[in-house]
């Protein structure tokens, strides 16, 4: 009778996982994540997204399931692949592609290529594991452009490419082109001649703009070229070529683009829009799916969680690629890719918008799913005894040089964001606490400073987009500042976001919360506002405004959530 129980048992929760299991939420990985680029390795599936004048660059991210995903690490975390200093928030490394190649027969490597548009352009930097350590990056000075791509076609490498209008000469605004070179795998230099594969996008009679994001797969002896085009913004979409050659020529599929979201209504609830710039992947059961980038507005194309990574599924009709075939508008969810392996696993995906982030600092090393504003010059955090510890530095979150901020990405519409902090100071210029950051214009910044040398909470707002180079760096507006009742170095802040705006809280006492500031305006921190190509960061944040000092913010907590 009890085998049969425990038989029933099993059963039952075999159902309700399997269940629970039926579908996956896009965005997923939501917040600043854009530019997707994926692979799949036997069972294991690997992705990274850019990440601009973030430090360490190139999160790499890994998936048994295409559900559930985890961090590896960073794809350049050392400070002789990644020189970031003085690059603006929304410049630095921009659209990664990830490949895995075995062209020796025996392990392989996974292979990205990127560009730095600081400092060196296009590059490929290599690892035999994921999780690194990736080589320094092989600079390819003869590609002129961005978004490299990397084709392996049998015992012949391929490096796709947007680039200049045929002799540098548009035609109209937006002009671009698709370019190819062969690369010697081995040297990772380009040889022969370059080739040019689009010139403009689908129909050059009717002027489409900004064709890029280029790959290029092989199916059924058709070689597949697929593109961003129209833009990274509203008309973003993608768009496919192909070709019984990989030189060309390519030709238009007659009923592009096979993605975009441009012609439906914006009034529509809860839209997902600029959907473009994707990466396609197949399943070992042969299904197909494509990652790509997409944002959530609200009233007015205003969006403040950055461009983010969906996944929609692919079909192939009458022997073309069609992503969300079944749908006009990306779906916030689908059924749930079939995959082999275990019953059993984990289906959590630590990057959903709705999944809690509590951190403790119980180990060593922070998560690495934080990240700082450009390369440090030198460490200026440490984890100990429970908490991190965070030396502030004379640099400020308005210049375009590395600071003291542990930041991690908003990924909710509607949420909060909370840290307790342990921080002593009495002098004025010494400030550290919670920052919700877009750029160095566009912030809002609650922290524990001191005012007469008696201890304050103050909420400053960044100055806005700067109207004269004279004016670029306006100082900070200081909203409010608040005498602490108590010396008592502990502090608890909490921003909250919903549609009325941000909201400020501190705490001194535990169960009570003191407002700042209510419904400070979102818009002021969206992309539509503030421009680039980032999202909001939350950061824990500390300066001592242009003054050196010893002085250091101690957290012992940071969580956010959202809905």
């Amino acid at each position: 009778m009890k085998k049969h129980l425990y038989f029933f048992i099993f059963i039952w929760i075999h159902i309700q996982v399997s269940s629970a299991q039926a579908v996956y939420t896009n965005p997923i990985l939501s917040g600043f994540y854009p530019d997707p680029s994926i692979c799949r390795v036997g069972e294991d599936y690997y992705m990274v997204t850019s990440s601009f004048a973030y430090f360490p660059g190139l999160p790499v991210m890994h998936s048994k399931d295409l559900l559930s995903w985890h961090q590896l690490g960073y794809a350049m975390d050392r400070k002789e692949q990644l020189q970031l200093d003085g690059a603006g928030v929304s410049r630095g490394l921009f659209a990664p592609t990830i490949r895995y190649h075995d062209s020796l027969g025996h392990g392989g490597l996974f292979y990205i290529t990127c560009t730095h548009v600081e400092k060196g352009g296009n590059f490929v930097i290599t690892a035999s594991d994921p999780k690194g350590p990736w080589s320094d990056p092989v600079y390819l000075p003869d590609v002129n452009g961005i978004d490299p791509s990397l084709f392996f076609d049998e015992d012949r490498t391929y490096l796709i490419y947007n680039s200049i209008p045929p002799d540098n000469k548009p035609l109209y605004d937006g002009h671009r082109t698709i370019r190819m070179y062969e690369l010697d795998i081995h040297t990772l230099k380009t040889k022969g001649d370059e080739k040019l594969l689009i010139n403009g996008g689908t129909d050059l009679s009717k002027k489409p703009v900004w064709i890029e994001a280029p790959h290029i797969l092989k199916k059924d002896d058709w070689y597949y070229l697929y593109c961003a085009e129209g833009g990274t913004e509203f008309n973003h979409s993608e768009v496919v070529f192909r070709s019984k050659s990989v030189a060309g020529p390519y030709i238009s599929y007659d009923k592009n683009p096979i993605l975009t979201q441009r012609d439906l209504d914006s009034s529509r609830k809860d839209p997902i829009t600029s959907t473009g710039h994707a990466d396609f992947v197949n399943t070992e059961k042969g299904d197909w799916y494509a990652v790509f980038l997409g944002c959530r507005p609200y009233t007015g194309g205003h969006y403040n969680t950055g461009r983010e990574t969906f996944m929609a599924p692919v079909k192939w009709i009458d022997g073309w690629p069609v992503i969300n075939p079944d749908f006009k508008e990306i779906q916030y969810s689908y059924p749930a890719p079939v995959i082999t392996g275990p019953i059993f696993t984990s289906k959590v995906n630590e990057f959903a918008s709705n999944q809690l982030y509590h951190d403790h600092f119980d180990g060593k090393e922070l998560n690495n799913r934080y990240t700082f504003l450009r390369t440090p010059e030198k460490k200026f955090h440490e984890v100990k005894k429970g908490k991190l510890w965070i030396n502030l530095l004379p640099t400020t979150c308005a210049e375009k040089k590395s600071i003291s901020m542990v930041a991690d990405r908003q990924n909710h519409l509607e949420g909060y964001v909370t840290c307790r902090m342990e921080f002593q100071t009495q002098a004025e210029n010494e400030k550290a606490g919670l920052i919700v950051f877009q750029n160095e214009y566009h912030y809002y910044f609650m922290c524990k400073s001191a005012d007469r040398t008696q201890p304050v909470v103050q909420l400053f707002k960044g100055p806005g987009n700067p109207t004269s180079p004279e004016r670029a760096m306006d100082a900070a507006q200081l909203l409010t500042s608040i005498p602490l009742r108590t010396f008592n170095n502990a502090i608890v802040f909490k921003i909250e976001v919903n549609d009325k705006g941000y909201s400020f809280y501190y705490s001194i006492k535990e169960g009570e919360w003191l407002l700042l500031r209510s419904s400070m305006a979102r818009e002021f921190l969206s992309t539509e506002t503030a421009g680039g190509f980032v999202g909001c960061m939350y950061g824990m944040y500390g300066t001592s405004n242009g003054k050196p000092t010893v002085n250091t913010a101690r957290f012992d907590w940071f969580e956010h959530n959202g809905k």
